[in-house]
Protein backbone atom coordinates (compact mmCIF):
# COMPACT_ATOMS: atom_id res chain seq x y z
CA UNK A 1 0.00 0.00 0.00
CA UNK A 2 0.84 3.23 -1.23
CA UNK A 3 0.50 6.16 1.40
CA UNK A 4 0.34 9.75 -1.11
CA UNK A 5 0.37 12.96 0.77
CA UNK A 6 -2.40 15.05 0.02
CA UNK A 7 -0.89 18.13 -0.21
CA UNK A 8 2.70 18.53 -1.79
CA UNK A 9 5.49 21.14 -0.85
CA UNK A 10 5.00 24.57 -2.71
CA UNK A 11 8.46 26.55 -2.48
CA UNK A 12 7.97 29.98 -0.44
CA UNK A 13 9.47 33.27 -0.65
CA UNK A 14 8.90 35.41 2.17
CA UNK A 15 9.05 39.20 1.14
CA UNK A 16 8.26 41.04 4.17
CA UNK A 17 11.32 42.26 5.09
CA UNK A 18 12.38 43.21 1.66
CA UNK A 19 10.07 46.44 2.04
CA UNK A 20 12.23 47.73 4.84
CA UNK A 21 15.05 46.89 3.18
CA UNK A 22 14.53 48.73 0.22
CA UNK A 23 12.82 51.74 2.65
CA UNK A 24 16.69 51.90 4.13
CA UNK A 25 18.47 51.66 1.37
CA UNK A 26 16.66 54.18 -0.47
CA UNK A 27 16.99 56.64 2.31
CA UNK A 28 20.43 56.09 2.84
CA UNK A 29 20.73 57.29 -1.20
CA UNK A 30 18.97 59.93 -0.40
CA UNK A 31 20.23 61.04 1.95
CA UNK A 32 23.79 60.80 0.84
CA UNK A 33 22.87 62.37 -2.67
CA UNK A 34 22.36 65.55 -0.07
CA UNK A 35 25.93 65.42 0.71
CA UNK A 36 27.13 65.54 -2.38
CA UNK A 37 27.44 68.94 -4.03
CA UNK A 38 28.51 68.52 -7.63
CA UNK A 39 28.42 71.12 -10.36
CA UNK A 40 26.08 69.96 -12.84
CA UNK A 41 27.54 71.74 -15.77
CA UNK A 42 29.51 69.41 -17.99
CA UNK A 43 32.71 70.95 -19.14
CA UNK A 44 35.89 69.54 -20.34
CA UNK A 45 38.27 70.94 -17.96
CA UNK A 46 41.80 71.36 -19.23
CA UNK A 47 44.30 69.04 -17.67
CA UNK A 48 47.24 69.60 -15.38
CA UNK A 49 50.12 67.28 -13.86
CA UNK A 50 48.68 68.68 -10.29
CA UNK A 51 45.19 69.38 -8.68
CA UNK A 52 46.20 70.28 -5.14
CA UNK A 53 45.14 73.59 -3.60
CA UNK A 54 44.06 74.49 -0.41
CA UNK A 55 40.48 76.32 -0.34
CA UNK A 56 39.26 79.39 1.30
CA UNK A 57 36.64 79.51 3.32
CA UNK A 58 34.11 80.91 0.95
CA UNK A 59 33.99 79.46 -2.10
CA UNK A 60 32.11 80.96 -5.73
CA UNK A 61 32.03 78.57 -8.69
CA UNK A 62 31.97 80.52 -11.99
CA UNK A 63 31.44 77.92 -14.91
CA UNK A 64 32.19 79.29 -18.80
CA UNK A 65 30.59 76.19 -21.02
CA UNK A 66 31.69 76.24 -24.70
CA UNK A 67 29.13 77.76 -26.48
CA UNK A 68 29.97 81.05 -23.33
CA UNK A 69 27.35 80.57 -21.36
CA UNK A 70 28.17 81.74 -17.99
CA UNK A 71 27.19 80.05 -14.48
CA UNK A 72 27.51 81.76 -11.15
CA UNK A 73 27.41 79.10 -8.15
CA UNK A 74 25.10 76.79 -10.78
CA UNK A 75 22.87 79.72 -12.09
CA UNK A 76 23.02 81.14 -15.80
CA UNK A 77 24.78 85.14 -15.63
CA UNK A 78 25.06 87.47 -18.61
CA UNK A 79 28.78 88.82 -18.50
CA UNK A 80 27.64 92.34 -17.92
CA UNK A 81 25.95 91.04 -14.66
CA UNK A 82 29.58 89.10 -13.29
CA UNK A 83 31.53 91.75 -11.94
CA UNK A 84 28.22 93.37 -10.06
CA UNK A 85 27.37 89.57 -8.52
CA UNK A 86 30.59 88.69 -7.64
CA UNK A 87 31.36 92.20 -5.83
CA UNK A 88 27.80 91.81 -3.96
CA UNK A 89 29.16 88.16 -2.92
CA UNK A 90 32.35 89.03 -1.63
CA UNK A 91 31.32 92.53 -0.15
CA UNK A 92 31.45 90.74 3.27
CA UNK A 93 34.09 88.42 3.37
CA UNK A 94 37.86 89.14 2.94
CA UNK A 95 38.49 85.36 1.73
CA UNK A 96 36.75 84.77 -1.10
CA UNK A 97 38.01 82.20 -3.69
CA UNK A 98 36.64 82.13 -7.22
CA UNK A 99 36.85 78.68 -8.76
CA UNK A 100 37.03 79.20 -12.32
CA UNK A 101 35.26 75.95 -14.46
CA UNK A 102 35.97 77.21 -18.27
CA UNK A 103 35.74 74.66 -20.78
CA UNK A 104 38.74 73.69 -22.67
CA UNK A 105 37.60 74.43 -26.19
CA UNK A 106 36.89 78.22 -25.35
CA UNK A 107 39.15 81.37 -26.79
CA UNK A 108 42.12 82.52 -24.40
CA UNK A 109 40.07 86.18 -24.87
CA UNK A 110 37.20 84.88 -23.23
CA UNK A 111 39.15 83.82 -19.96
CA UNK A 112 41.24 86.37 -19.65
CA UNK A 113 38.38 88.57 -19.44
CA UNK A 114 37.34 86.86 -16.49
CA UNK A 115 40.45 86.82 -14.82
CA UNK A 116 40.73 90.60 -15.82
CA UNK A 117 37.18 90.88 -13.81
CA UNK A 118 38.84 89.02 -10.89
CA UNK A 119 41.77 91.55 -10.35
CA UNK A 120 39.61 94.38 -10.35
CA UNK A 121 37.92 93.39 -7.34
CA UNK A 122 40.96 91.63 -5.73
CA UNK A 123 39.34 88.32 -5.42
CA UNK A 124 41.36 85.15 -5.79
CA UNK A 125 40.86 82.79 -8.46
CA UNK A 126 41.56 79.55 -9.36
CA UNK A 127 41.51 77.34 -12.61
CA UNK A 128 39.98 74.28 -11.99
CA UNK A 129 41.49 71.44 -13.89
CA UNK A 130 41.84 68.07 -14.68
CA UNK A 131 44.15 65.49 -13.28
CA UNK A 132 45.83 63.70 -15.93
Amino acid sequence: MIIKRKRELQPEVYTSSLNDIMFFLLLFFLIVSTLVNPSVIQLMLPKASANIQQMSKQTINLSITSDLHYYLNDKPITLDQIQPAIQQMVANTADATIILRADRSIQLQDLVTILDIGRKLHVKMILATQKE
